[in-house]
């Protein structure tokens, strides 16, 4: 095995599995001809790492595992895989130097190696997916080139054993193990005219999103201007009702104040200095963090200081909700990757 073939990550979180998995439940519900695409190992510069899935359907593909050269080729041996009711392995090479100067090449100068599994062999799939989308756990599979496959979140455990030809490339190993960690969740607190435009932004980096907003009206905008599928989880509530929630159940991993009320922000505040979240954010100008500050005591003060964003959003330029809510996005995906935020 080459030294830099990329094989198990620590996690699988990069793109939007979240997504992937979404749609499979879907298919397993509609009874679709269906085979989920799992990147096993990759060598050199690939669209994907090791732990993208991708779902292949009658119906199209969700997810990527190229730009969208190769998607069509993948999806013909999914079929077929689909038909055979057996798992699939395909090694996607794209270093071929007589393709580069032909003019046929892709783009990316590597190799992914995938297997291609239906869902037709996959009975009670859908319970492990549902915990890990619910936030229950680390979605874990551990696979076997002879068709053995083990999955598991929290406490739940699945094994299947699926049909399986040779696996058609060179491969010292026959075992591989991948994981992906409980998608990031976010609270949005406040319904104001930056949160439509930011649900399907953090919906579709991966986050969990769940808005409350104490006020109907606000409410009823949001009934307006977003989705139902980007205002799914906006409730009522007050921030007092959030603290003794987060008191008997996970905390989030952020909370965004974004009332464009000065009482709401100062009680949502207070409510946030008890807890242990490790990102909150403020919406509006320093001068307003400075002002809610003056009100609140030196305890609450000193809890929230060292995680609080203030003002929310790294500086991208542009004005109005919608760079408001692009802004306030990059920030969280540049914290949830540990990468440093620009000065």
């Amino acid at each position: 095995m080459s030294a830099d073939l990329v094989t198990t990550p620590l996690d699988a979180e990069d793109g939007n599995p979240g997504l992937v998995f979404e749609a499979t439940l879907d298919a397993l519900y509609e009874g679709r001809r269906a085979a989920l695409a799992v990147v096993l190992e990759t060598e050199g510069s690939t669209y994907t790492r090791a732990g993208t899935v991708v779902l292949f359907s009658d119906h199209g593909h969700v997810g990527w595992l190229s730009g969208g050269c190769l998607e069509p080729e993948i999806e013909r041996r999914a079929m077929q895989a689909v038909d055979g009711n057996t798992l699939a392995w395909m090694e996607i090479d794209t270093r071929d130097d007589d393709a580069l100067f032909a003019g046929n090449a892709v783009g990316c100068r590597g190799r992914q190696r995938v297997v291609l599994i239906p869902l037709a062999a996959l009975a009670g799939i859908d319970g492990v997916f549902g915990r890990w989308l619910r936030g229950e756990g680390t979605l874990e599979l551990r696979l076997h080139s002879d068709g053995a496959l083990q999955w598991r979140c929290g406490a739940m455990r699945l094994s299947h054993d699926i049909a399986s030809p040779p696996v058609d490339w060179e491969a010292p190993r026959a075992e591989w193990q991948l994981q992906w960690r409980r998608a990031p969740r976010v609270v949005v607190l406040g319904a104001g005219p930056e949160a439509a435009p930011l649900l399907p932004l953090l919906r579709g980096l991966g986050w969990r999103v769940e808005i409350h907003e104490p006020r109907e009206r606000w409410r009823e905008r949001l009934a307006v201007v977003a989705t139902p599928d980007q205002r799914s989880g906006a409730t009522g509530g007050s921030s007092t009702d959030c603290r003794t929630r987060w008191t008997n159940a996970p905390l989030p991993d952020a909370v965004l104040v974004m009332h464009h009320n000065f009482e709401l922000d100062r009680e949502a505040l207070d409510a946030l200095a008890a807890t242990a979240i490790p990102f909150i954010g403020l919406l509006g100008p320093g001068r307003r963090r400075d002002d809610l500050f003056t009100v609140l005591s030196p305890e609450t003060r000193a809890s929230l200081s060292p995680r609080l964003r203030s003002p929310i959003g790294l500086g991208l330029g542009g004005r109005g909700p919608e760079a408001i809510a692009l802004s306030i996005a990059a920030q969280l995906q540049a914290w949830r990757h540990g990468v440093p935020e620009l000065p």
